[in-house]
């Protein structure tokens, strides 16, 4: 199954401060700017298998990390800044984006501190993949990145709760988790459904019909967690934090194990009785190292939505500090235990703009040491 990761990072200057990319964008064609200044985005291409991906990420972050080198520049993996303030991470000048903050309203602010990992697969059983992540979206717990939100430690993982909570409350349909889907054409209809609404309040809020279907469409007028995309064709992950190019990789490949076997051997839901039994059941061995719930050949289950829904709030409030979280991915095959999120480095009290640049600087540091790559200024 071709996979291909996007991944967002922070760029700073020698100081731990927000700074543009500047030309670190020309560096090569698989660099994107971000709808913020001093983010970027770098992707891979499809990848047939966990190898060729893994080199193949590795040494593009290699690439721009060296050039970033060179114009004393330096790649941050933290999902939020810490510290910032809105003039520190101004909107590039994009028409889409001045139309969200319209439509949206003031709490579309806070995406702009929000960087992250996208995961896509290679669409091939539809329903099936798309049902598998949604009910492994709770795994972002596995690479939390921040919890801090304008120096205030906000929750465990700050990121989904700013962007799904926070950012997108007014407007469910265009950024929290969907339900599971019996086919492609139920997720087509939610999506023209969520596209109306969409429309529905940009009117009430001023805009010209004619500029909405201009500037979106309904493919891309939605930002939820799992999503099916026309490129490639792909379903897409966009939960997880921006993290350490290893633990994404990790990740990636864990993700990945699920959605091959719902994709080979189909889904079910269970009832809700059998996952209490599930959850409630020891799991002091981690799935991983065994077979996960279901035989070799049976499809693979799924809890119902609510639970889902449930372990994916406690996920943002608790991280993986929640043995509920912890054993609610070991059933699907994770080895928390494996992982060693950033976010757990950094203290819980509240931080100064100074401390902050520190720990951008020292999170940059561990990128750096990640890749092989250990830097000294002269």
């Amino acid at each position: 199954m071709n996979t291909s990761l996007e991944v967002e990072y922070w760029v700073v200057d020698d100081e731990g401060d927000l700074c543009s990319p500047d030309t670190l964008l020309d560096v090569a064609e698989w660099i994107d700017p971000e709808f913020v200044e001093p983010m970027i985005e770098i992707k891979t291409s499809p990848c047939g298998s966990m190898a060729e991906l893994r080199e193949e990420f590795t040494e593009r972050i290699r690439t721009v990390v060296d050039a970033a080198y060179d114009q004393e520049k330096r790649l941050v993996p933290l999902s939020t800044p810490l510290y910032a303030t809105p003039s520190e991470i101004p909107y590039r000048e994009k028409r889409g984006t001045e139309l969200q903050r319209q439509i949206v309203g003031p709490t579309f602010d806070d995406a702009r501190v929000c960087a992250g990992t996208h995961v896509h697969f290679e669409q091939s059983n539809v329903a099936d993949q798309l049902n598998a992540v949604t009910a492994i979206d709770p795994a972002f717990a596995l690479v939390n990145s921040a919890s801090h939100y304008r120096g205030e430690h906000l929750l465990e993982c700050a990121r989904p709760y700013l962007y799904r909570r926070s950012c997108y409350g007014p407007c469910p349909d265009q950024g929290q988790l969907w339900s599971y889907v019996d086919s492609v054409a139920e997720w087509d209809q939610q999506l023209e459904d969520a596209y109306e609404r969409f429309r529905e309040r940009a009117i009430d809020r001023g805009v010209d019909p004619e500029t909405v279907d201009d500037e979106f469409a309904p493919y891309d007028a939605v930002w939820t967690p799992v999503r099916l995309r026309k490129a490639m064709p792909t379903v897409e992950w966009r939960s997880p934090d921006a993290a350490l190019p290893s633990q994404v990789l990790r990740l990636a490949e864990e993700v990945r194990s699920v959605v091959t076997r719902a994709d080979e051997r189909g889904t079910t839901v269970l009832e809700a009785d059998s996952v209490s039994s599930v959850l409630e059941a020891d799991s002091s061995v981690p799935a991983a190292d065994t077979e996960p719930t279901g035989g070799i050949d049976d499809e693979v289950p799924l809890p119902v939505f609510d639970t889902v829904e449930e372990i994916t709030d406690t996920a943002i409030h608790e991280g993986l500090e929640s043995e509920r979280v912890r054993s609610y991915l070991r059933r699907f095959g994770f080895s928390p235990s494996a992982y060693d999120p950033l976010a757990d480095r950094l203290p819980d009290a509240r931080l100064s703009k100074r401390h902050a640049k520190r720990l951008r600087l020292e999170a940059a540091t561990r990128l750096e040491a990640d890749l092989g790559r250990h830097r000294v200024r002269v």
